[in-house]
């Protein structure tokens, strides 16, 4: 018996059934399943705005949307562009393509993190003013991380009131309720004995919101994954390049095509949580 290492048949060769090599038919398998599972998650979505009598719109920021679209879309086109540098032999570029690519990977998260966290620092408070009930959405002063009721009523350390800031006049989320008592922006100071409900704008406040951090925080992981797959050729690329440039070069056009349909899926998100 030969002592050499296997080869793994058509690792780099097409396949004469397919006219593929073992890779890209694997992904596009796999990409097949990913359309199913977002396909599911998007369905779901229709079923729950048709369904709903009162679906909120304008929650969301649009012009950081459509930064992180051009952001996520300029990385498809980069990582094409590695791509094509190791067709052509040119390794240099390679790097420097790749590098950009998981540049721009990490400024969408960096981008998505702080969307996530201007929700969980805007609330919806209910409480009392002169016998009347008052809903109102906006930030406290000091912009405090998911406070809640029970957070005000803490035993060990309570707070007798917070400084509530109301969104303008006129940019109420509708179908949240939003009664601006104050005015525009003009800081209210209220009682916590006063508020009968405090909530952040997490995934627990709206249908909405459950379905927006669901969609969004699974594509997040699926960037997260990518960049990190990217980011690793780009660490090995060196070595792999010297002993074997066609594995190299199939293995990066695997991971753009992952790639691609990460940005794909980003292209229906936009306009769907965005814009309608």
């Amino acid at each position: 018996m030969s002592s050499a290492a296997m080869e793994i048949p058509y690792s780099v060769e097409p396949r004469p059934d397919t006219g593929l090599y073992n890779g890209k038919v694997g992904i596009w398998l796999f990409l097949a399943s990913e359309v199913m599972l977002f396909g599911a998650l998007f369905s779901s979505y229709i079923m729950l705005r048709v369904g709903s009598d009162a679906w909120p719109v304008h929650m969301l920021n649009v012009p950081i949307g459509t930064l992180n679209t051009t952001v996520l879309i300029t990385s498809s086109i980069t990582v094409v562009l590695a791509w094509a540098a190791l067709k052509l032999k040119e390794f240099n570029k390679f790097r420097l393509y790749m590098g950009l690519t998981v540049v721009l990977a990490l400024t969408f998260a960096i981008i998505k993190s702080f969307e996530y966290r201007s929700k969980f620092v805007h609330y919806a408070v209910e409480y009392t003013h002169n016998g009347q009930v008052i809903e109102a959405t906006g930030h406290i002063e000091g912009s405090p991380w998911n406070w809640s009721l029970k957070t005000l009523q803490n035993p060990d350390h309570p707070i007798e009131s917070i400084v509530f800031h109301p969104d303008a006049a006129g940019h109420g989320h509708p179908g949240e309720g939003a009664t601006i008592h104050a005015g525009e922006h003009e800081a209210v100071t209220i009682a916590t004995k006063d508020i009968h409900k405090l909530e952040s704008f997490g995934p627990w406040h709206h249908t909405y919101l459950a379905i927006y951090f669901t969609l969004t925080g699974l594509h997040a992981l699926h960037v997260l994954g990518g960049a990190a797959v990217l980011a690793w050729f780009w660490i090995t690329g060196p070595a792999m390049w010297r002993t074997d440039p066609e594995r190299l070069t199939n293995r990066v056009e695997v991971t753009g095509l992952f790639w691609h349909f990460v940005d794909l899926v980003w292209i229906f998100l936009f306009p769907v949580l965005y814009l309608l």
